[in-house]
């Protein structure tokens, strides 16, 4: 039985406040920015900080939470984002070297956005039963501060850099319930990094799909694993901004209490955002924990994770 044991992060230490921010001479509403967005400053990597190296603080972070963690039992890592430190070699190899992980060790990384999340612990998880893997480390990062134009408001003030370590196990203290994925790939251009490598989001039209797509696919999955919103303590949604987050929670009649968004004081990190909300919450004795987002594709992943 394979599931999460634990998980470890590392928020960006340097911060950049969104308040009183200008843009093209005008300033940004300040309730706007607290109350609708969400997010009052961003987190920025050190100029010298690499995609590997964030990882490494995340895995620290993991580490120094269980006592009796050894690096010689790690039979695989993967790295999930769309961002690394070159554009080859894949650098879960680079972090297998960093953090002394021993040589028969599977090393991958997956291109996957803001709900990689999701899609990467289901594939590890048969890809660790396949082979007899007993423990494996999922590394998520992006570097998104280094994508964003600064001079877009629509984008400039949401993401922030950050990244997370998860340790899939044998002896996990949540298992993984069934998924439920929709790609809509239609929609696929407003998110997107073009050849510049310059991040671009029609930020309206990824509220609309996501307030009509998401609900849709949590019905359908909660079907599939013969559950009900009533049988979840958590719902843990993609951190886009906390208008999004509520809108989507107040839609399908979920208890705003049970809807945590975390992400003021640091903002939307992507794949890792998810990861980063469930760490702090994973100690809380929840049973039953819900998993949704949003992400490019356009696509949809919701899976339901239960105590063990």
């Amino acid at each position: 039985m394979i599931g999460i044991e634990s998980i470890g992060y590392y928020i960006c230490e340097n911060k950049e406040s969104n308040l009183g921010k200008e843009f093209n001479g005008q300033k940004l509403d300040d309730n706007f920015v607290k109350n609708k967005v969400g997010i009052e400053s961003i987190a920025i990597k050190d100029s010298n900080d690499k995609i590997s190296d964030l990882c490494v603080k995340a895995y620290q972070d993991l580490t120094s939470k269980l006592p009796d963690f050894n690096v010689n039992d790690i039979d695989c890592i993967c790295l999930c984002g769309q961002a690394g430190d070159y554009i080859s070699p894949h650098t879960s190899a680079v972090i297998q070297h960093k953090i002394g992980a021993k040589i028969n060790c599977a090393a991958f990384d997956i291109g996957l956005g803001c709900n990689g999340f999701i899609y990467c612990i289901d594939i590890l998880k048969y890809f660790m039963e396949g082979n007899g893997f007993k423990k494996a480390l999922l590394f998520t990062c992006d570097s998104l501060t280094d994508v964003v134009d600064k001079t877009d408001k629509s984008t400039s003030i949401l993401f922030g850099d950050g990244a997370t370590a998860t340790l899939l196990s044998v002896s996990p203290k949540y298992i993984l319930g069934k998924p439920t994925y929709h790609t809509y790939g239609e929609y696929a251009d407003i998110v997107r990094r073009d050849l510049n490598n310059q991040l671009y989001m029609d930020g309206k039209s990824v509220f609309f799909y996501a307030l009509q797509f998401i609900p849709k696919a949590v019905k359908e999955n909660m079907r599939l694993n013969n559950t009900s919103k009533d049988d979840f303590d958590l719902f843990v949604f993609h951190q886009a901004n906390k208008y999004m987050v509520e809108t989507i929670a107040s839609s399908m009649k979920i208890d705003l209490k049970k809807v945590p968004f975390d992400i003021k004081d640091y903002g939307n990190t992507g794949p890792s955002s998810m990861p980063i909300v469930l760490s702090k919450y994973m100690n809380n004795n929840l049973k039953n924990i819900y998993l949704a987002a949003i992400g490019d594709g356009l696509s949809i992943a919701c899976m339901p994770i239960k105590m063990v």
